[in-house]
Order: C-alpha cells, then sequence, then structure tokens
C-alpha cells in the first residue's frame, strides 16, 4: 500500500473516476469530508460506490466515523477489504470497534487505525500490539487541534517517529508523511516528503488529491540502482567488500526485502 487516495463517500462524480487514479487503495470517507446532513447518503450509497470501484485493481476501503455501528455495518456489507478507523486513541476504543465488526461479520477483515490524540501518541505502543490492526497512521489535523499546536512540520515530525516507531516495534505496516496531507498542491514538497517517509521506513501514505498518487508511488517502490543494488549483494555470499562497503547478513536481508517488493 503506497498509496491510499481519500474519495468522499458522497461524491459519485469523483467515485466515479477514482478506479482510474492508479492508487494501491481507495478510501470512501464517511468521516471528515462528508457534512453531517450527507451521511446516511453516503453510507447508503457504499454498496454501489465499492461496486465501481471494484472496475480497477486497488484495494477498497472505508473510513468510519469512530463509534459508528452503523457505519461498520455498511462497509462490511459492501464488502470492503479494509476498514479505516479514526480517533484510534486508546486499546479500550479499538476493542469496541472490534466488537462491533465481529458482530457484522467482520471478523477476518484488517484495520488502518488512525491516531489523532497526544493520549494515543503516548500509548501507541500499546495500541499498535492489537491484533485487530494491520497498519497505523497519525492523523495530523485532529492531532494538532488536540495539542493545541499547527500542523506543520516541526510539530508533526516527533509525534509521527513515535507512531511509527511503535507500528514497526509491533510488526505492523506505518503509513504516512512527516507532514501534513492538507497542503495538496504543493506536489514538490509531497514528492520530497514521500522519500523522505521511505527512508524512515515508512511503507506508504494515504493523499486527499490524485495527484500525489504518482508521486507516492514512485517514491516508496524501489528505483531501478536500489534493484540493481539489491541484485548485486544478493549474488554474494558470506561477508565480502561491494564498491567499498562491507556486506554483511543484514545488509542481505536488506537487499532481499527491496527485492521482494518488486516481485
Amino acid at each position: 500500500m503506497r498509496s491510499l487516495l481519500y474519495v468522499p463517500a458522497d461524491q459519485e462524480r469523483f467515485i466515479a473516476k477514482a478506479h482510474l487514479r492508479g492508487a494501491d487503495a481507495v478510501i470512501l470517507d464517511l468521516e471528515d469530508a462528508v457534512p453531517e446532513e450527507r451521511k446516511n447518503f453516503a453510507r447508503g450509497n457504499l454498496s454501489e460506490a465499492v461496486k465501481s470501484l471494484r472496475q480497477g485493481l486497488g484495494a477498497v476501503a472505508v473510513r468510519i466515523n469512530s463509534g459508528d455501528e452503523a457505519d461498520v455495518a455498511a462497509a462490511l456489507g459492501a464488502g470492503v477489504d479494509l476498514l479505516v478507523f479514526p480517533k484510534a486513541n486508546s486499546v479500550a476504543v479499538v476493542d469496541e470497534l472490534d466488537a462491533m465488526m465481529r458482530r457484522h461479520g467482520g471478523t477476518e477483515t484488517p484495520v488502518l487505525a488512525t491516531i489523532e490524540s497526544p493520549a494515543g501518541v503516548l500509548d501507541a505502543a500499546a495500541i499498535c500490539r492489537h491484533p485487530r490492526l494491520q497498519a497505523i497512521n497519525l492523523g495530523s489535523e485532529d492531532f494538532a487541534l488536540e495539542l493545541g499546536g499547527v500542523p506543520d512540520p516541526d510539530v508533526l515530525r516527533m509525534p509521527k517517529l513515535l507512531v511509527h516507531y511503535a507500528a514497526k516495534a509491533a510488526g505492523k505496516r506505518s503509513l504516512g508523511l512527516l507532514r501534513s496531507i492538507a497542503d495538496y498542491a504543493d506536489t514538490e514538497a509531497i514528492a520530497e516528503a514521500a522519500r523522505e517517509a521511505r527512508r524512515h521506513g515508512f511503507d506508504g501514505a494515504t493523499c486527499v488529491h490524485p495527484s500525489a498518487v504518482p508521486l507516492l508511488n514512485e517514491a516508496f517502490a524501489p528505483d531501478a540502482a536500489e534493484v540493481e543494488w539489491a541484485r548485486a549483494v544478493m549474488a554474494t555470499e558470506g561477508t565480502v567488500s561491494l564498491d567499498g562497503k562491507m556486506i554483511d547478513k543484514p545488509l542481505r536481508d536488506r537487499a532481499a526485502a527491496i527485492l521482494r517488493q518488486v516481485g
């Protein structure tokens, strides 16, 4: 999941083209992108929206409103591949979600949890260990709001890395950039932030505009030079020198991981 594109679940004209954008996953949003007066319409439209997105090759996800069992039931009933759970700020709320999902036949459906508060960041290690969760990220705007701060890269860097470390320690996918995704017009900054995030070990990121999708797909995939290096490393045995650098087991494991990404 290099790129996950948010699409408002009540906007049929956006949904109709979303499967053409090249994202690894499309997230139908029932939460922040949908006005309160249109949430019932958006929920009722999920089955048709999911059917439309199945024309593409990417995974289909739904972001629910936290604690809303009707959203959970509608998303699972529509047959989504992934549930996106906002405000996952404690183990207790993830337990509640797990119980809801089990009541509606979602025992095996994975969850991307979004931590969105200072308390959630401080409890990230326990949250990330929850067996229901497959992937974790930090919600920049809501986190900064609760913090009383501004969602700029300087403010977000430490909490994003703390959640990232917790996710990786728990063996989960970690998604995100070390900045907010709200400023989608600055494509150069998004591309650089994606490259930076990959250097830190992030697996991919969400985005709110289709223009970011190719940037994320490129940044979170190995380039030709990395693949060439990985193949050269895997052709060696034992502890050797390659291009002036010592090659041992950790680097060989890294090379194997790169080659797994390209199949």
